[in-house]
């Protein structure tokens, strides 16, 4: 099994106002975000020359996230209803990406440089379901 994995960063807010009002994730604040994107294959799933993915193929991804989440408000760009946790922010990418990454098999969020969320799916260890 190979995995590689590239960064992206963005800055952004949210509020977490299902959290009681004391805490102070429930005021509007913001964060600099890091996004890894993890993609696996085996090694017979490897495209020429051996890649698992050409990075440059996720060039696409960098606009997107530049468009959709850059300096904007996560509770509206995620498009309300799911609380923007770094958990769920994780989730959403991968829901919103792995059609068009299929060796997507795991999406890392920071919101902080010493806190992370990862999404794997269910029954995902590492490599295509």
């Amino acid at each position: 099994m190979f995995t590689i994995s590239k960064e992206f960063h963005f800055s952004a807010s949210h509020v977490l106002d299902t959290l009681p009002s004391w805490h102070p994730c429930a005021r509007l604040h913001g964060h600099n975000y890091v996004i890894v994107l993890e993609l696996s294959a085996e090694d017979h799933d490897l495209a020429p020359p051996g890649f698992v993915r050409d990075y440059r193929d996720l060039d696409g991804f960098k606009k997107w996230v530049d468009a959709t989440l850059d300096h904007r408000h996560l509770n509206e760009a995620m498009g309300g209803g799911i609380p923007p946790t770094a958990e769920n922010l994780a989730k959403w990418i991968y829901d919103t990406w792995h059609d068009d990454l299929s060796e997507l098999s795991a999406v890392k969020v920071s919101e902080t440089p010493k806190t992370w969320a990862v999404y794997r799916p269910e029954g995902l260890t590492r490599g295509k379901q």
